[in-house]
């Protein structure tokens, strides 16, 4: 795809990842409406448009869409980004936790597919990226609660690539490990530091992915950082 003139919208842009890919695509040409809490300072640009947005809230979501609908006639990129995680062991999580994992990691996913799915058959033509993890892959002691968000971000990506492969919309699935990002905020034992990876390249594959030919279509995209606790000692 050429992203030049298309219109993406791009989930949890405050910071992390979704700050970092709306940077990219808009050096790309491509229009970006960002949905989040809080407008990120760091983008200023004509073609960026920020939209304050729960995604927890479906109410909240299908507002910022028909805003988006009645400026644009497609929306040709869909990135649902935002994410955030509680640690623990399960019997330690709390319900509010729980519940807001769950309706922030695939509640949101949902209630922003269902917006832009009609569309995108009709046209036959766009992209989905969802943002899982590589907890989506194994199991890890003390992250379960969120472990079981990304299962389901898994599932739902796989099961929706091969619905919607036909009317010529692709679906690509990242799972990023730890990133130097605020993810880590609620995790006592685990600080953002240099040997993660960058938000600004796992932006820089999903850019890529992006722009590959119509009839190629990556599915999954497993990111890790090469030594995530630094090199060893000697």
């Amino acid at each position: 795809m050429n992203l030049t003139d298309k219109i993406a919208v791009v989930t949890g842009v405050s910071k992390g990842i979704g700050m970092a890919l709306c940077k990219q695509l808009l050096e790309k040409g491509a229009a970006v409406y960002g949905l989040g809490r809080n407008c990120p300072a760091e983008i200023v640009h004509t073609n960026f448009h920020f939209m304050t947005c729960d995604v927890q809230n479906s109410a909240s979501v299908q507002t910022a869409f028909s805003k988006i609908y009645l400026e644009v006639a497609e929306i040709h990129v869909m990135v649902n980004n935002a994410g955030l995680g509680y640690f623990g062991y399960l019997e330690d999580v709390t319900e509010e936790q729980w519940h807001t994992m769950f309706n922030t990691n695939i509640h949101g996913m949902f209630y922003c597919l269902k917006q832009v799915l009609p569309q995108m058959k009709k046209s036959e033509f766009g992209h989905i990226i969802n943002i899982a993890s590589t907890a989506a892959l194994e199991g890890m002691a003390q992250v379960s609660a969120y472990c079981a968000t990304k299962w389901a971000v898994k599932g739902l990506s796989e099961s929706l690539y091969k619905e919607l492969r036909d009317f010529k919309i692709k679906v690509t699935c990242v799972y990023p490990g730890s990133t130097k990002t605020d993810f880590f905020r609620n995790s006592l034992g685990i600080k953002p530091h240099d040997y993660m990876l960058m938000p600004e390249d796992v932006a820089l594959m999903m850019v890529q992915a992006l722009e590959m030919p119509d009839n190629f279509h990556t599915v999954n995209l497993e990111i890790r950082p090469l030594q995530p606790r630094g090199p060893k000692a000697p």
